[in-house]
């Protein structure tokens, strides 16, 4: 039986689990986040399709570097730039 609290199907393909990594390397939350989605991109599926949801996952990697970037350029994290 699949145990999604401590055992993720999504994350147990993985010699080490995400969490483990991020947590003995003391990442930060923004680093950890960015890892944690793309280790997952394409095996938890939260949207209709597998493509669809490694599409989200991947573009929350890149939400979390741009939110990095705009923290390092003095500007507030979530801030989103106009296009």
């Amino acid at each position: 039986m699949m145990d999604e609290i401590n055992k993720p199907d999504h994350y147990a393909v993985n010699a080490i689990e995400p969490v483990d990594f991020i947590m003995l390397n003391e990442l930060s939350f923004w680093k950890g986040n960015i890892i944690k989605y793309a280790v997952r991109a394409g095996l938890k599926q939260s949207h209709p399709t597998i493509t669809e949801s490694e599409i989200s996952d991947l573009k929350k990697v890149i939400r979390y570097a741009e939110m990095r970037i705009n923290q390092l350029e003095g500007n507030a994290p979530s801030h989103v730039k106009e296009k």
